[in-house]
């Protein structure tokens, strides 16, 4: 098991609200085994799942490790499944919240020292308010900690956002609440804060007289595969650009923090947020997935959940500017969509070119993060092809991290945010302001292309997007290499 001396006081109760949804069977009871398979799970924890869903404790067992992935050390799981029980009830009336209480008191009746309690609510927002209140009421530990772990999506804009604080704000302290967005704890997130502070060539270069423009793009290969009746509620800039693609710009564009206390590093990014104007419709493409060419994958609106004729966008291209004095005129070019050729989250880096150049036609220096999959990190690089000519080739300087850390296992991000949550670091979760600031920048947008009932551009499914695309991130100064292919796949 963990280390003692870094585990906190007293026992440790996680209470997983949702128990029975997709969420928590996918990736929360998933992320909490991994913990304790490694040993990062404190050794007096047990876990309480709460759902409406009337279950027999060893059905319920089942369920939950049905998705957790191999390889799986067979003791290990039959411990960990021993440390989960279950409770049903309503989410709107106390005496669920009552039968709760009596399960927490009874794991924690022969405990000595503190008795905490983490909250994790895998839940959809309608219920967040009456499941936050129920559980402050009823099942609020009086002798030891409290933290409530909020899934997004916080709110559909910002009204609705300040609206869903007003009411958690008289029930829990902001110290108390942990607004999870999982990008940020995916390993080349995280690791951000190391390139960029740690290195002193990449503090000298990181700023407007070296850097043309900034790309941030997430893709998703798969489309709504059923679920389009939710994701019609939100469209892709609320499910992807407000929150994953916002918070890892908010990371690449921040200052220097004083230090990298939870505080100190939020401070930062939400200081660089409030510099960014609402984005421009102008400055916007939406494109809707259609049948794909082969006619195998059905478009978007051939989804039955989805309403008829609906006008929400599966894809989207913005490009954010920050009015400071270290990135005047550097465009960020936010790119997100479902049902494209590949799935991939990266972030590009383009250079200027460089001044005087004696080698003509030479192309920009980039520097790629992969996120997700295959997590690498590279700098696109002129060098001198080998032999007696002076000709040109570009070339890599190359960290892919499955070859330079092979023998490492890399975390899931539900992992590294629980563990977090654990310690009591905010460090990599949201915070009020933070969310604030984030939806003052796409709210206007948001609400004009419900106003204005912009159609989006269609594209097939399996496509790289809609029709466009190239030449309206070229507009904003990016420079296309078409001969480099990179050795884990083509640009």
């Amino acid at each position: 098991m963990a280390n003692k001396s870094k585990q906190p006081d007293g026992i440790i109760t996680v209470i997983v609200l949702g128990a029975s949804g997709d969420l928590a069977k996918k990736k929360t009871y998933p992320a909490l085994f991994g913990l304790y398979r490694m040993g990062f799970l404190p050794e007096r924890t047990h876990i309480i799942g709460y759902a409406r869903s009337k279950l027999e404790l060893e059905d319920f067992r089942e369920r939950i490790s049905a998705y957790i992935k191999a390889p799986i050390d067979a003791q290990k799981l039959a411990e960990f499944k021993r440390l989960c029980t279950y409770v049903s009830g309503p989410y709107d009336k106390v005496e669920g919240y009552q039968r709760l209480e009596t399960a927490i008191a009874e794991v924690e009746r022969d405990a000595k020292g503190s008795k905490n309690r983490v909250f994790y609510m895998a839940l959809p927002p309608s219920v967040f308010v009456p499941v936050a209140r129920g559980v402050k009421l009823t099942a609020y530990s009086r002798s030891g900690f409290n933290r409530l772990i909020v899934e997004k999506p916080f709110g559909h804009d910002l009204e609705s956002s300040r609206e869903l604080h007003r009411a958690l704000a008289p029930l829990w302290k902001e110290e108390e609440v942990y607004r999870i967005d999982h990008y940020l704890g995916k390993e080349m997130v995280k690791n951000l804060l190391t390139i960029r502070f740690a290195n002193v060539f990449f503090g000298a270069v990181w700023n407007r007289q070296c850097i043309s423009n900034v790309q941030i793009t997430f893709k998703e290969k798969i489309g709504t595969e059923g679920r389009g009746g939710y994701f019609d509620e939100f469209g892709i800039i609320r499910d992807v650009m407000q929150n994953h693609i916002l918070q890892i710009l908010s990371i690449v564009a921040m200052q220097r923090p004083v230090s990298l206390d939870a505080e100190d590093v939020r401070d930062e990014k939400v200081r660089v947020l409030r510099a960014i104007p609402p984005v421009k419709i102008e400055e916007t493409l939406l494109g809707q997935y259609t049948r794909s060419e082969d006619n195998t994958k059905p478009g978007y609106l051939e989804d039955s959940t989805v309403p008829p004729g609906s006008n929400c966008p599966t894809y989207a291209a913005a490009v954010l500017w920050i009015n400071n004095e270290r990135w005047e005129g550097v465009p960020f070019i936010l790119k997100c969509g479902k049902a494209l050729s590949e799935q991939k989250t990266e972030i590009r880096i383009q250079f200027q070119d460089v001044p005087g150049n004696v080698f003509r036609g030479a192309p920009r220096n980039e520097l790629v993060i992969r996120v997700q999959p295959n997590e690498a990190m590279y700098m696109k690089f002129v060098n001198k092809q080998p032999g007696l000519s002076m000709d040109t080739v570009i070339s890599e300087l190359d960290l892919t991290y499955k070859r330079r850390f092979s023998d490492l296992k890399i975390p899931d991000a539900y992992e590294a945010l629980i563990l977090d949550v654990l310690k009591g670091d905010h460090s990599n979760f949201v915070r009020n302001d933070e969310l604030d600031a984030a939806w003052k920048i796409f709210t206007p947008l948001l609400h004009t292309i419900e106003k204005k009932k912009v159609a989006p551009i269609p594209y097939p499914y399996g496509s790289r997007g809609p029709d466009g695309v190239h030449e309206f991130v070229a507009k904003y100064g990016y420079k296309r290499t078409e001969e480099y292919v990179w050795s884990e796949g083509k640009e």
